[in-house]
């Protein structure tokens, strides 16, 4: 991407008159000629205004003055030249090209002048040092920083001038602070102080660093002595001022470190002395304060206190680091003792620091002194000192400790932070590897190695492992990763599915194959290889051959983020493999096979071409082959192709280009062509972004290439060469022409949302590239817009989605004005009367609608006059806008058209609330308020405000909206703020709210009754009925359907009611907000006013922040209070940021006030304590978050401390009025954490939240245990992440423990005494349950962290002090407090300690049955056991090791799995533990002591009641017995099914399989069905026969099938026979008899029929009775059996496929038909006969038409299913989109009807689709009766939409084909047959007839412009009509073909 360079402001010399008119005066004097040339040219660069101009003149005077001659030039002239340059140079600002001019002009000067020179510049300089005024201390500043920028005169003058510099920046700087503290609350004015002070900071420091003999000769002078000393003193004050004070900026902050360093290096030089002082100051003690002079040493007072902040010593370290020079050996022992002393303060300050942007500087810090330190060790001549190289090197305590800094933060938030972290780590190894020069090869180094072992051993999710192995490569190889793990390329790419990882993998990857690639051709050069192909096999083989496999089988959304973030790396690294990778791809067995869900082979060709091509590796296509790789043909089938990604690459590889110059061939043209139709209807927002994204790419091309046509037209001289060019603008141009028709042909009425957007974003980019003017031109797209186009575009503008709306306006404006039409008179009229009345429509998004209409209108300049006909039509007083200019700009009409829009509406507005004011209920039925609100918004956000011409008629708008708005409000208010909106049922004590919510109930609910809640109520138009109160009457004024005189009556709800108030509030505080953000402001600071042109004033500005703060904090509707919370962020805002003090303050008085009304509690206040606070959170989230980042963020700081002390519970609280306080304070904090503008800097106070939140649930209030719970969910959210993944526990939302309490170390101290407390409440023996308040949440902390295998034994923060609690939290009498403690301990117990703590918690087990038995100690330790092997086996992927004595105590323990434990609950527990360590994943090596354990184990499964039959009922066992069962069946299952060969038991599996099917318990049977599902999945891959499966269980199962009642098993066991019956028949048996398929398939469609209560059990049978049908059908298609089933069949499929199926029942219908593609659907033997196979045909259609997209690809597949004989070549096959697969299928069908030879027949079934058929047979009068009344009676109700299918299209479609077939009917055919479809085709065209003039009728029916005011009527309407067209079309046709065919035989 080309970034455009920033462009320097050059301005004009600004001198006063005076200077000027001196100026000029001394440059009018006479002198030499060379003088006086140089004299005129100054004078004329003083009379130019234009810069550019000056530079010129000043570059003219310094050449003239190079030329000057010593013997001639002398006199008041030259001097007058030079001072004039000198003057001009001080007096501009900063980075002005005319001051560099002025410098290189005074530069220039001839070698004698320059001392004159120098004394001109020092005058000047003088002059602006001595100035007065802080406004021109800025500027002074600046001319210093540019003197020694570069500037040699500049520098002598900063010396000769030094002290007064210094002087005069003292002064500045201590000015600067003495402002600081008078401008708090003012944000804006403290920013630009902040910049001042920086820049005086930065500048003192250039100048005493450019200045070090200058200053070392003036300290050691006689004269001025004092003076300079004091000037330094003076310095070093304010420094530390700003080193101490927290209020400044952090950048501030750390330069006036630097600052202090350097003033000491200055003054004292580079020896031991000046170390000892910073030492002493980094520790805050004056130890070395002896070796700096008196005077410094008084100053530093300061810093020497303890209670000085922690940042000083950061600071003061950066200070050291970047100040003082570490290039070569250390100078001596203090400086040894400063380069170590620095990591230690910086680690300890990094354990203390909670701010965010403290910890980012932290971590640069080290950085820079790890950098440092890598200077010291390389510079050194000789070896440094044996204790310096100690501590340096791998393995001491310093690189432990910031190795443990370096595993805390990497994976910090901040992506700064975990880069310098990496950046740390590399400098380490490089320090290790300094300090041990001995070890020649890294590699044999024992630290190094074990470093590589534990990063490698690390879980891949930590993203700080990747960095951390990436510096391992580039010091030491990927060959050496390579070699200890060969599967590292192969991991990686199997990361890549990660987006989150991606990146980190990505990375990496690059790093390893680069440097692989340069180790091998190393190796290959030193053994003298030649041949590049040899020593790039391997090469290819590591990385290209896991990459290949990758692409063709992974998951799209895995090989997304390869091909965008690894491919192309690849390809640069090595280019020539794409030829390599490409034939591998096509070598691979069928280029079109795929896994499903995967892109499959032809998939990842297009990824390498496309990743190949935009490298620039791949060629150009070319004689029908792209770049001679790949034929044309398969790209085809890719750009159609099923899959998405697949789809993209496709169009990537045909888009993309290296060069956007490339011509486009005619090939890529019909590409886009063939691939644009099926993919415009696209659902997924990303496709469409792709898509839209690559074609614009295409279409720069087009427009850069063509650029470079022209230009070669007009230079070329060679006709051929002309002519081909020619050929290709023309070529050029039918394709654009082609692209624009046929984008606007899609934007008809009922096109998708999906289509029209693509459209419309498309046509915007040919409008913004190419333009649609009908002018002469290469193109001329103009010409192809037609005025239908434009229309069709403009009813666009009714769309109900806003992003449709907003595109079709903005290309409206684009189009020809001639095609759009509105500059017509009576188009416009109808338009804005259209948009009027939308303004007072119920339906909310017609007021959008309406505004974008007005803004389409706005750009009309008769515009006011259409206003005047609508008032006048309307009988309503309206005047324009009165304007005494005759200007006819655009920006002029658009300001008084805009003027005059917003008068109408406020003058309508004003009408309708006095009328709301009198009955809000006919104001909600008839015009409710909002929508005139949003039009007056929305049209004010047109203007432009800065160039206002008629400000007096603004003044008194904005006072009557500001008026208007609150009287609004005022209407509406009582019912958003009454304590119950939503069913408007008055409680609230407030005697205000309650009149007014009485005034609105006795409209709305009759005296005697509430039906006003359970019916809506009715408002009678007509006149003459009584008013009274159960009885309102209402004249409709808009959209009446009938009558104009007849008047409309309404149906109100409750609903509507509050819909119409809380947009209303919505609108006024979006209104509000757009005025004072967007208006000219009224200044008055101190007492002067601002005499700009301005509209609104402070007074105003400051009532609408009074109005926000009422309604957020009394509003209860959430949508009220959300939205007024959006126009109150505006305000705020701009209050921040505005010219006024007064303002500018506001913000943190409203703060200061709202958080005194929160803390007092005050029985009168109006806060809500309910509703999580309602709209308080929101008031202080909009406060707190306008003020500036940058800024020292004191009120956040402020609020969270007050918050926090609120939200702690306290001693003696438990009233209402001191925890109404406390719920407040967790509602507020809760948003606040929750606001994301907030970012970093909510970290550190993210402790005491969490604080607050657990100690919160001790409270005995509900109400503040309710906020708790919020605010801690909102809290595990912030500091774990968003959930990444449907495993709650997965290690994505954890951390490690390190890095939990290093960012939040006061949590430690906290968590552990919470947890200790708890745990000691915990004591099961006495038989009582208390459940501690806190222990669920402290165990669902501790269970999100886990220990970092880099800790070491000795972490300060390490987990081991948590475990003895959370092992006794196991012992609760609360079976869930005993999960989620064995859960918590999990991630505490490394992965080496699991075995020797499993033996630890099994050695607390009872040995025998005894008394004093607990067993919820028991089962708690057992739960422990079984969670920490499960995670053992997970994490580690190690078998246990042989003698680890786990088996042995397990099998002394034994009786706990037996009958002698009487508690079922262990004994299941137990149970667990024994399938966990005996299962298949435990060991894969004989081990006799497992098998001893399997042994006994099965012993006593054989004599557990789930096997024998001699034991008690278990429904005798007590709790938990389905528990014991489930247990004991996954015992069953492991040794039957999952892994017999390893129980040694095959002769038990049978009777295991059996018992487990014919268990009472349907949890068992349930988890057995499971079971043997998950084993035919399996084996399913293998294709191997079940081992479980003969004949008893077949028979169990098919018996099952038949008897089983609980419909989930029964579910599962047809599912488990469809597996089964899908690899081959089998024989049917219930019990001893045989039944026949036709028996079982007539009970299976009985089945299906009667269990649409269970879609499982529906769809499973469904679909095993779809798999006999086939098997019918092969076996016995004529049997009467067969037949009705057959049929009956058929109807149950064709039912699963309408609209209002669920989406599973749908996806197994499309299965079904895909798998009865090639039986039923395609057999010539027409199984099913014409009638019901054209059905399941239909069906199928419907299917892909459907608006869920995994319905619409499983029905597409059924085209791999058609015998390929019958579909084209390039087709047959392959997997394609479900447009193109439709399209096919239609095509299909009527190709079978020829060879069915049902031609006539099928012609006439397909028209009556066409015609609608049993879509408009009584369901479409109904409809259109019903659509009126309910749409406003439910408001929000989607209905059956599909937003996908689009009904034009299809009958298109339909038509098409249609017509096709009817040319291939036969006229000879049978006489009688033919007077059939003679008939049967009368009917049809009378249907046809009847149905085309219906819908013309009521089209005609509808008021004007209907496609806005009853759009859905509108388009069904057109639709119907299109179709009865369409129907007549073929029907006449078909008419004529059969005249045809009489006419031979009656002649």
């Amino acid at each position: 991407m080309v970034v455009k360079k920033k462009t320097v402001k050059v301005e004009a010399v600004a001198l006063t008159q005076d200077k000027l008119r001196t100026l000029k005066a001394s440059l009018s004097v006479d002198g030499d000629d060379g003088v006086r040339d140089i004299a005129l040219t100054l004078l004329a660069c003083l009379d130019l205004t234009e810069p550019v101009q000056q530079i010129q003149q000043v570059k003219k005077a310094g050449s003239q003055l190079e030329l000057l001659n010593e013997e001639q030039c002398h006199g008041a002239l030259l001097q007058a030249c030079l001072h004039t340059l000198a003057l001009v140079y001080t007096s501009l600002q900063a980075k002005n090209p005319l001051r560099r001019a002025c410098a290189s002009a005074l530069s220039s000067v001839p070698a004698w002048l320059q001392k004159q020179t120098v004394d001109c510049l020092c005058a000047c300089l003088s002059d602006c040092l001595s100035s007065q005024g802080s406004d021109q201390a800025t500027h002074v500043i600046d001319s210093i920083s540019a003197c020694l920028d570069g500037f040699s005169f500049g520098e002598k003058c900063i010396h000769k001038l030094l002290p007064e510099v210094l002087q005069f920046l003292q002064k500045a700087l201590h000015e600067y602070l003495q402002q600081n503290s008078d401008l708090v609350g003012r944000h804006v004015a403290q920013a630009q102080l902040m910049q001042s002070t920086l820049a005086a900071v930065k500048t003192s420091m250039l100048v005493v660093q450019r200045s070090q003999e200058a200053l070392s000769i003036a300290l050691q002078a006689d004269q001025d002595h004092c003076t300079l000393q004091r000037t330094l003193s003076g310095l070093l004050d304010c420094y530390i001022q700003i080193l101490t004070d927290e209020e400044f900026v952090q950048t501030l902050q750390s330069t006036a470190g630097m600052a202090v360093v350097l003033l000491f290096r200055s003054v004292m030089g580079s020896g031991d002395g000046v170390a000892a002082v910073v030492c002493g100051l980094l520790c805050g003690s004056q130890q070395g304060a002896e070796f700096a002079p008196q005077w410094l040493r008084r100053s530093c007072e300061g810093l020497y206190e303890q209670s000085r902040p922690a940042g000083v010593s950061l600071y003061l370290c950066h200070g050291a680091l970047a100040m003082l020079s570490w290039k070569g050996a250390v100078p001596g022992p203090e400086w040894e003792k400063l380069l170590l002393l620095v990591p230690y303060t910086l680690l300890d300050l990094d354990t203390r620091i909670k701010e965010s942007s403290t910890a980012m500087v932290v971590a640069r810090v080290l950085t820079l002194w790890s950098s440092a330190a890598l200077d010291c060790m390389q510079g050194m001549l000789q070896p440094c000192s044996d204790s310096l190289q100690q501590s340096l090197c791998g393995g001491s305590d310093l690189q432990g400790d910031l190795l443990g800094h370096v595993y805390s933060h990497w994976e910090h938030p901040l992506d700064g932070v975990r880069h310098q972290t990496r950046a740390l780590f590399r400098n380490l190894l490089l320090l290790h590897q300094h300090t041990k020069p001995s070890v020649s090869d890294p590699i044999k180094d024992p630290y190094i190695t074990e470093l590589t072992q534990s990063l490698l051993g690390l879980e891949w999710h930590m993203r700080g492992k990747y960095g951390s192995l990436g510096c391992l490569v580039e010091l030491l190889g990927a060959e050496y990763l390579l070699s200890i793990q060969p599967q590292l390329p192969s991991c990686l790419l199997g990361l890549m599915g990660n987006q989150t990882l991606a990146p980190y993998a990505s990375d990496l990857l690059e790093r390893l194959f680069v440097s692989h690639k340069a180790q091998l051709a190393d190796k290959a050069g030193a053994t003298g290889e030649t041949g590049k192909e040899a020593w790039m096999e391997p090469w290819h083989r590591t990385w290209l051959t896991p990459l290949l496999q990758v692409l063709c089988q992974a998951k799209l959304d895995q090989t997304t983020y390869i091909l965008d973030y690894f491919l192309p790396k690849l390809l640069r690294c090595s280019p020539s493999s794409l030829s390599h990778m490409l034939q591998a791809l096509q070598d691979t067995p069928s280029c079109n096979a795929d896994v499903s869900g995967s892109r499959g082979a032809l998939g990842a060709l297009m990824t390498c071409l496309r990743a190949a091509r935009a490298q620039g590796v791949a060629l150009s296509s070319k004689d029908g082959l792209w770049g001679g790789l790949v034929p044309l043909s398969l790209l085809r089938q890719a750009l159609v192709h099923k899959h998405e990604q697949v789809r993209m690459d496709a169009l990537g590889l045909v888009c993309e280009s290296h060069r956007s110059t490339e011509f486009l061939t005619s090939q890529e043209m019909d590409l886009i062509c063939h691939f644009l139709p099926a993919n415009l209807n696209s659902q997924s927002p990303g496709l469409r972004q792709q898509t839209v994204s690559l074609l614009k790419k295409l279409l720069c091309r087009v427009k850069d290439s063509s650029q470079l046509l022209q230009k070669r037209l007009s230079q070329e001289r060679d006709q051929g060469q002309r002519e081909r060019d020619q050929r290709t603008l023309e070529t050029y141009k039918e394709f654009l022409c082609w692209l624009c028709e046929r984008l606007f042909e899609v934007l008809l009425p009922g096109a998708s949302f999906s289509t029209s957007l693509m459209s419309l974003h498309l046509l915007g980019l040919l409008a913004q590239l190419f333009t649609f003017n009908t002018e002469p031109d290469v193109f001329a797209l103009g010409e192809v817009v037609t005025s239908a186009h434009a229309q069709n575009v403009l009813y666009c503008v009714a769309s109900n989605f806003l992003e449709v709306k907003q595109l079709a306006s903005v290309l409206l404006q684009q189009l020809p004005p001639s095609a759009v039409g509105l500059q017509e008179p009576e188009r416009m009229q109808i338009v804005l009367r259209a948009a009027l009345d939308l303004s007072t429509s119920t339906k909310p998004f017609d007021s959008v609608t309406a505004a974008h209409l007005l803004n389409l209108l706005l750009h009309q300049p008769t515009l006011p006059q259409a206003l005047l006909r609508c008032s006048q039509e309307q009988g309503l007083p309206f005047q324009l806008p009165l304007t005494s200019q005759s200007k006819t700009s655009e920006a002029f009409t658009m300001e008084l058209n805009t003027l005059a829009v917003v008068q109408f509406l406020l003058q309508r507005l004003k009408s309708e609330v006095v009328r709301a004011e009198s009955s809000l209920l006919q104001a909600a039925a008839s015009y409710p308020l909002y929508g005139r609100a949003h039009c007056i918004t929305a049209v004010l956000q047109q203007l432009n405000s800065e160039s206002l011409s008629q400000t007096d008629q603004w003044r008194c708008l904005v006072s009557e909206l500001i008026d208007v708005c609150y009287r609004m409000s005022d209407v509406v208010s009582p019912v958003v703020q009454s304590s119950s909106p939503e069913g408007l049922i008055p409680m609230d004590a407030d005697s205000g709210t309650s009149a007014g919510l009485q005034k609105i109930l006795s409209e709305i609910q009759p005296r005697d009754t509430n039906d006003f809640f359970s019916s809506a109520r009715e408002l009678d138009a007509q006149p003459g009925l009584d008013d009274t109160d159960t009885q309102i009457t209402c004249t409709a004024t808009k959209d009446n359907t009938g009558d104009s005189d007849s008047g409309e009556g309404y149906r109100v709800t409750a609903q509507m009611v509050l819909v119409c108030c809380w947009r209303s509030m919505k609108e006024v505080a979006m209104l509000l907000g757009q005025l004072c953000q967007s208006l000219p402001l009224h200044c008055t600071n101190d007492g002067t006013e601002e005499t700009h042109s301005w509209v609104i004033t402070e007074a105003q500005v400051e009532g609408v922040g009074l109005y926000f703060r009422q309604q957020l904090l009394q509003s209860r509707h959430r949508g009220a209070f959300e939205l007024a919370y959006v126009g109150f962020v505006r305000l705020t805002n701009m209050l921040c940021r505005s010219r006024s003090r007064a303002l500018q303050q506001l913000p943190a008085r409203w703060l200061s006030e709202v958080l005194q009304e929160v803390k007092s509690s005050d029985p009168s206040s109006k806060l809500c304590a309910t509703r999580r606070s309602a709209g308080i959170p929101f008031y202080i989230q909009a406060l707190l978050s306008s003020e500036p980042k940058s800024s020292s963020c004191g009120l956040l700081k402020m609020t969270m401390r007050e918050l926090t002390a609120l939200a702690m519970p306290s001693s003696g609280r438990d009233t209402d009025q001191s925890t109404v306080p406390q719920v407040h304070a967790l509602n507020i904090l809760r948003a606040l954490y929750r606001d994301t503008r907030l970012g970093e800097n909510i970290f550190p106070f993210v402790s005491d939240g969490l604080q607050a939140a657990v100690l919160g649930f001790t409270s005995p209030v509900w109400a503040v245990r309710n906020s708790s719970t919020l605010l801690f969910s909102t809290l595990i959210t912030r500091i774990f992440g968003v959930k990444k993944g449907k495993d709650e526990r997965s290690k994505n939302n954890r951390m490690t423990g390190r890095e939990f309490f290093t960012r939040f170390p006061a949590l430690y101290p906290f968590l552990l005494s919470q947890l200790e407390e708890a745990a000691a409440t915990v004591d099961s023996d006495s038989g009582q349950v208390k459940l501690h308040p806190s222990l669920f949440l402290l165990l669902l902390v501790l269970g999100r962290l886990y220990p970092s295998p880099m800790d070491g034994s000795t972490s300060p923060l390490g987990l081991a002090p948590f475990m003895p609690f959370i092992i006794r939290c196991g012992r609760s009498a609360v079976y869930r407090t005993r999960e989620m403690a064995a859960r918590a301990l999990v991630p505490f117990v490394l992965v080496t300690q699991v075995l020797p703590t499993i033996s630890n918690l099994l050695q607390e087990l009872p040995l025998q049955p005894g008394p004093q038995m607990q067993h919820n100690h028991i089962h708690g330790t057992l739960l422990q056991v079984l969670f920490l092997l499960r995670s053992y086996h997970t994490d580690s992927h190690r078998p246990l090791p042989t003698g680890s004595g786990i088996s042995k105590a397990l099998r002394q323990r034994m009786w706990l799995a037996s009958r002698q434990n009487c508690c079922v609950v262990t004994r299941g527990a137990y149970l667990d533990v024994l399938v966990c360590l005996c299962g298949p994943l435990t060991s894969s090596l004989p081990d006799s002591e497992l098998c001893e354990l399997r042994r006994e184990t099965l012993a006593v499964l054989m004599a557990s009641e789930l096997v024998s039959s001699d034991g008690a009922s278990s429904s005798t066992l007590g709790p938990g017995t389905t528990q014991y069962q489930l247990s004991l069946a996954q015992l069953a299952l492991s040794a039957a099914v999952e892994s017999p060969e390893l129980w040694g038991a095959p002769h038990f599996g049978a009777r295991l399989l059996e018992r487990l099917l014919q268990c009472p318990h349907y949890e068992v049977r349930d988890l057995a069905l499971k079971g043997l599902l998950r084993s035919m999945g399996d084996n399913e891959k293998t294709k191997e026969r079940p081992p479980w499966l003969d004949e008893t269980t077949l028979s169990n199962l098919t018996s099952l099938a038949l008897h089983e009642e609980h419909p989930q098993c029964l579910a599962k066991v047809i599912q488990v026979l469809c597996g089964l019956c899908s690899s081959g028949q089998h024989l049917w048996r219930d019990g001893d008899q045989n039944l026949s398929q036709v028996e079982v398939l007539a009970h299976l469609l009985a089945l299906a029929e009667n269990s649409a209560h269970s879609v499982k059990l529906h769809c499973a049978s469904l679909t095993l009775a779809s798999q006999l049908a086939v098997q019918v059908v092969t076996s016995d298609p004529k049997g009467a059996g067969a037949v009705e089933c057959l049929a009956q069949w058929g109807a149950l499929v064709c039912a699963c496929c309408s609209e209002a199926q669920p989406v599973e029942v749908k996806l197994m219908a499309a299965e079904i038909l895909g798998g009865s593609t090639a039986t039923l659907l395609t057999s010539n033997a027409l199984p099913m006969g014409l009638r019901a196979t054209v059905c399941l045909w239909r069906s199928l259609f419907i299917l892909l038409q459907d608006e869920n997209h995994e319905v619409r690809d499983s029905a597409s597949d059924f085209i791999s299913s058609v015998p390929k004989h019958l579909l084209s070549s390039d087709v047959a096959g392959v997997p394609v989109c479900p447009p193109v697969a439709l399209d096919l299928g239609v095509g299909l069908l009527c190709r079978l009807l020829v060879l069915w030879e049902q031609v006539p027949a099928g012609v006439l079934a397909l028209a009556e689709w066409l015609l609608g058929g049993e879509e408009e047979e009584g369901g479409g009068r109904g409809r259109e009766e019903r659509s009126s009344l309910d749409e406003e009676e439910f408001l929000f109700e989607k209905g059956d939409l599909n937003l996908w299918a689009e009904p034009i299209q299809w009958v298109r479609l339909l038509h098409r084909h249609l017509i096709a077939l009817s040319l291939t009917l036969d006229p000879t055919e049978d006489p009688r047959s033919r007077e059939a479809a003679q008939s049967q085709l009368h009917r049809l065209s009378m249907q046809a007839e009847a149905q085309a003039s219906g819908a013309k009728q009521a089209l005609e029916g509808l008021p004007g412009l209907p496609q806005f005011s009853c759009t859905a009527e509108h388009a069904q309407l057109t639709l119907r009509h299109h179709r009865a067209a369409l129907a007549l079309d073929v029907l006449g046709r078909l008419r004529e073909k059969s005249s045809q065919a009489r006419e031979p035989g009656s002649g």
